[in-house]
């Protein structure tokens, strides 16, 4: 315990630490026994070593290098045959170091074999089947997907060899591609014919409309539709792990030219701006496109009108519509004649792309909520996703309505809620889940263009980068659109189950082995970087360190420790207690008060302490028994009972208590009596980590005279004993009641523990004064004379 010199009759709070062992003073200690170091530092232990492609500070490095790869894709939409076939010529430029004898590609598709190792490790469980699963099984029975690749050639036209490894390509190189930006172009032709998405599932697919009363017309949309390069990357190397249809994929940048054929009367929406829509659009369609980008509210540039003359008409022939990205990681479309558009241009402060058209593509089927939510759901994300992270880079952002329920592609977006139609009466109407469905998904599959598209993680290897990091800037962008929205993670009340479930792993665990994929994935890092934002960092410090983290890694590949350094780096915290607890363990926060007591100093006045023991000693409840007795005693019948111990309080001071103090306070000094002078309450509060994952303790205060305090505790004060603390707080105020989170901001998963509202046990503090150096010199013999000389007054026997 610190020795008290003085205190003000102010407040003043003392980090009093209860400590297992003394683990300072010997090293070694702190990794014996029961202790546990939850500040070790990451790096060095578990992080990667910097290079000069990622620096210690989270930034890429002065010699960080990624490759470029551009494509020109030509392809035609069989839609009677439901089959999609193309070529595409592709550019790759290897700004690596190392020479490539060979290149990989992403081959999607292939999952739908019905060999491929998605297909093949399925599992099943419990007694059941749903009918679904039914009509999956028997139409994997009939039906096989995956591309047919019938070419592959260099520039030259010369066959390469090549070799398809479930569901990834590699093309041998007639001669390894140089590094340090050498390049290469290959061409590939193939094929591949789409899942019907409704009965097989996956990220793309078609979806037709011929129940009865339907137009039998359908909806495709077209993604993982090409073979896309695979990143080579200065920390993995070619990230060719196989797609088993949960982690996603991490792609190189690059320019885009698309060409798609479709039947003439389909409306396209793709990645990229359309190069030709004097021959793809009426006139009228083209000025109201033009209309659009100065609109306050949005504007149709395909009505409904013409989208339901084009399903009754089907017209014959085809039209190709050509689209052009840049910079771009994917690419992605969708096409239908059921399709209306409407289009609303978005103002950015932003000098490279002033003005964003936010479209929506949807069928009679999504109305009306479609043509009120989605496209203004799309200008609310810009505008928040810009703030905190950067403004939308690209001109187009676009949402597209049919059987993909949510992903997510460079500039274009699939998203599945519709209105329910009246069986009796036909009419479309939609739910308050089913509003607030679409605007989240909407805001969710649109904010993925900044996280991964842009900054672009590998959710193949970390989900949370991915997801996590969107999920929780689609939080803020929910109750920034309405403060009741309500949103379905985020909140850390919210996360509180999961993490008390068995089934839980550590955040960083790879993607395809997550078991609860949608709450660790999305749920528990979007509630940590809540926590990190609103109790941990504060807003000021979080804001800008998550702001330079995106711009510092958009169009690049950052790692999970770029993140993590990035978010120390600039905001001057240490964070590796926070990273460790929420990314790398399955503990849970459980912070229990267990315990208050208020202590006041032993003053030195024995009377005044014997005033305060009789003052505890009355507080108490009297004796039940004595209570109930009605008989008088013996002392009480018969005085010849009572001597000198009747007539006195045994919780007098005695004279040998008086002495004893007097002749305390004679060796006191100045500042030592002013210490005894200070009149004021120490509340100790005992607190205790029953969940394992050290956090902030908030702690809510409320005193007798109504008032109330919050004492926000930093999470260091677990750094000696991550299991159990005392934390003092001093105050002339009486405490009557205490509790521990009081608005839910730290996922404690108890909150049965958290509230101290029971005996506030009294205590009376001695002065911890330190015992005085032996001076031999003063109990000696010895003298010192004028000018420093010694002399003793020698023993008789000297």
């Amino acid at each position: 315990m610190r020795r008290l010199l003085s205190l003000s009759a102010s407040v003043v709070a003392l980090v009093l630490p209860v400590l297992a062992h003394p683990v300072f003073a010997n090293p070694v200690a702190q990794t014996k026994g029961s202790y546990t170091d939850k500040f070790r530092q990451l790096e060095g232990e578990d992080w990667p070593t910097p290079t000069d492609y990622r620096n210690a500070s989270g930034a890429p490095g002065y010699r960080y290098w990624q490759q470029k790869v551009d494509y020109d894709v030509k392809a035609r939409l069989d839609e009677a045959k439901r089959l999609v076939t193309g070529s595409q010529t592709i550019r790759y430029r290897n700004n690596s170091p190392d020479a490539l004898p060979y290149l990989w590609l992403l081959l999607d598709q292939n999952d739908y074999k019905r060999n491929s190792i998605a297909e093949m490790t399925a599992t099943v469980g419990g007694d059941k089947i749903s009918l679904d699963e039914v009509r999956r099984a028997k139409r994997m029975q009939e039906w096989e997907g995956g591309f047919t690749i019938s070419a592959v050639r260099d520039a030259s036209g010369r066959a390469l060899p090549f070799t398809v490894v479930d569901s990834l390509l590699r093309i041998d190189l007639e001669q390894a591609v140089a590094g340090n930006g050498g390049e290469t172009s290959v061409f590939i032709e193939w094929s591949f014919p789409m899942a019907e998405a409704n009965v097989v599932g996956g990220r793309s697919g078609y979806e037709c409309f011929t129940q009865p009363g339907e137009d039998g017309n359908c909806i495709f949309e077209g993604a993982q539709w090409f073979p896309r390069l695979a990143v080579y990357s200065d920390y993995e190397g070619w990230h060719n792990k196989a797609f088993l249809g949960s982690g996603e994929f991490t792609l190189e940048f690059g320019d885009y030219k698309v060409a798609l054929t479709v039947p003439a009367d389909h409306v396209v929406a793709a990645s990229g701006v359309l190069q030709n829509p004097e021959t793809v659009l009426s006139a009228a369609q083209r000025q109201r496109l033009e209309q659009a980008r100065s609109a306050q509210s949005p504007v149709y540039v395909v009505t409904p009108e013409e989208a339901a003359a084009a399903e009754r008409s089907k017209t014959a022939g085809e039209k190709t519509w050509v689209f052009a990205a840049e910079n771009v990681r994917d690419f992605g479309w969708a096409t239908s004649r059921k399709f209306a558009w409407d289009a609303l241009g978005v103002k950015q402060d932003f000098a490279e792309q002033p003005l964003v058209m936010a479209m929506s593509f949807f069928p009679k089927e999504a109305r009306p909520l479609w043509d009120a939510y989605s496209t203004k759901s799309i200008a609310h994300t810009l505008d928040v996703y810009g703030k905190f992270a950067f403004p939308y880079p690209y001109p187009v952002a676009q949402s597209v309505n049919g059987p993909v329920g949510g992903m997510e592609y460079p500039m274009i977006t699939f998203n599945g809620p519709r209105p329910v139609k009246d069986k009796k009466t036909g009419n479309l109407t939609y739910t308050e889940r089913a509003k607030y469905g679409l605007i989240g998904v909407v805001i969710h599959e649109i904010g993925h263009n900044w996280f991964p598209m842009i900054v672009n993680s590998d959710e193949r290897q970390w989900t949370w980068m991915d997801e996590g990091l969107n999920t929780f800037l689609q939080f803020q962008a929910e109750k920034l659109w309405d403060k009741d929205f309500p949103a379905r993670r985020g909140e850390p009340k919210d996360i509180a189950e999961y993490m008390l479930s068995q089934n839980q792993m550590p955040l960083m665990t790879q993607s395809d082995s997550i078991l609860q994929f949608g709450a660790n994935g999305y749920g528990k890092p979007a509630t940590a970087l809540t926590i990190l934002r609103e109790t941990v960092l504060g807003r000021e410090l979080f804001d800008r360190a998550f702001r330079e983290y995106a711009v510092r890694w958009r169009f690049k590949h950052p790692t999970p420790y770029d993140f993590f350094r990035t978010m120390e780096e600039s905001s001057g915290v240490d964070l590796d207690w926070f990273w460790r607890g929420w990314f790398y363990s399955t503990d849970h926060v459980d912070i229990a008060l267990d315990k208050v007591v208020r202590a006041r100093l032993d003053g030195g006045d024995a009377d005044a302490e014997a005033v305060e023991r009789k003052r505890r000693r009355d507080a108490e409840p009297k004796s039940l028994t004595v209570m109930r007795n009605t008989a008088k005693t013996v002392t009480e019948r018969d005085p010849a009972t009572r001597d000198y111990y009747d007539r006195i309080d045994p919780l007098d001071a005695t004279a040998a208590e008086r002495r004893k103090a007097a002749e305390a306070l004679k060796d006191l000094t100045a500042e030592e009596r002013m210490a005894l002078a200070v009149k004021d309450n120490f509340y100790r509060f005992s607190f205790s980590n029953r969940g394992g994952l050290v956090m902030p303790v908030i702690l809510k205060m409320d005193f007798a005279d109504g008032s109330s305090e919050t004492a926000r505790i930093p999470a260091e004060i677990w750094r000696t004993n991550a299991k159990a603390v005392t934390w003092q707080f001093v105050s002339a105020k009486t405490l009557v009641k205490a509790e521990v989170d009081p608005m839910w901001e730290t996922a404690d998963a108890d909150r049965s523990n958290n509230v101290y509202a029971g005996l506030i046990e009294p205590v009376t503090l001695g002065i911890d004064k330190p015992e005085d150096a032996k001076n031999r010199m003063k109990d000696s013999d010895m003298k010192v004379l004028p000018g420093g000389l010694r002399t003793y007054d020698a023993p008789s026997d000297r």
